[in-house]
């Protein structure tokens, strides 16, 4: 699997990354039940199959995504990549609030080292901007943990330009991880661009739109998800008025795919990485089987004749969801 630079970081990550955000179970923003077992076998069937780097979060199932990667990297972490973010936390209710003072961000470092049962964390990134007037607090933070030895490089996700902007002085961001797929293409007018100039690597969530570009979804299959599946009752993607032209333009999309000698799912991974200023996307897996079928998508090239079909396509989606909204 070929492997591209993290912007000024020196690190060098495979074109696919393993995202473990259904592995943490049941939270707010949770998929659902999960087995550990088959979380367990899943990321190393993700790490024979070549992928060099996991991204995490410390919220994600509220603490349990990361234990449950600390269990399955133990014994492999050389030449390893672990990822992880700060910035959310919870209480005993298991109420998430957004907070990013030195004294949390460094809190939450100790306790996703325990966790993940290591002596430093790769790439450590502020989850969200929130709050943003404490942005620079956390990353002046980061700056103290990289100094320390906590942290090897330090990463934002979710935030706009102006946001890195404010950080830029502090300390060079070395990583952004933005959602981007074929159903949400916002990066590409400033963000994509910004990255570039300033080195800043991109790792892409979502490629697959939370599993809605694998060409796996209905509105009956959507239906019968379990009611602690986020994307059931809290994403837009997955409910009307958007989701009727989701469907609709993810059957336009498939005989594209065939075309391309790809399934849905790899198609879509290979779609966002066709852009220069990504150097990851990071796909999400919840079982062994999904491995391997992904894997073709790191070294995927898709022809400029079809990927102008695509672009057609999305805009006769784009055209039906504003009339539809």
């Amino acid at each position: 699997m070929q492997t591209r630079k993290l912007g000024r970081s020196g690190l060098k990550l495979t074109t696919l990354g393993l995202g473990t955000w259904a592995i943490g179970g049941p939270w707010l923003f949770g998929w659902g039940p999960q087995d550990d077992e088959a979380s367990l076998n899943t990321i190393h069937a993700a790490l024979d199959g070549g992928i060099n780097w996991i991204d995490t979060a410390a919220v994600y199932g509220l603490g349990h995504a990361e234990t449950v990667v600390g269990r399955a990297i133990k014994g492999r972490r050389d030449g390893l990549v672990v990822a992880t973010k700060c910035g959310l936390i919870w209480d005993d209710l298991r109420r998430v609030t957004g907070h990013l003072r030195p004294d949390s961000v460094r809190a939450e470092c100790e306790n996703s080292l325990r966790r993940l049962d290591i002596d430093v964390i790769d790439l450590y990134q502020i989850h969200w901007p929130n709050p943003d007037e404490q942005i620079e607090f956390a990353w002046e933070e980061l700056a103290r943990l990289k100094e320390e030895g906590k942290i090897r490089h330090a990463g934002v996700s979710n935030f706009n330009v102006d946001q890195m902007k404010r950080l830029q002085n502090i300390m060079p961001i070395d990583s952004l991880q933005p959602p981007y797929s074929m159903l949400r293409r916002e990066v590409e007018r400033e963000i994509l661009p910004f990255s570039a100039e300033n080195e800043i690597g991109v790792v892409a969530y979502a490629p697959m739109q939370n599993g809605l570009l694998t060409g796996k979804f209905t509105e009956k299959t959507i239906a019968q998800l379990p009611e602690d599946d986020f994307r059931k009752t809290k994403n837009p993607e997955f409910q009307p008025p958007r989701l009727q032209a989701n469907l609709e333009f993810v059957e336009a999309l498939r005989p594209l795919s065939e075309k391309a000698g790809l399934t849905p799912a790899q198609f879509a991974v290979a779609w966002t990485l066709r852009r220069p200023e990504v150097t990851s996307a990071i796909v999400g897996m919840r079982a062994p089987a999904q491995a391997a079928p992904l894997l073709p998508a790191a070294d995927a090239r898709i022809d400029e004749g079809i990927l102008e079909k695509v672009a057609s396509l999305l805009e006769e989606r784009d055209e039906k969801v504003r009339n539809a909204s």
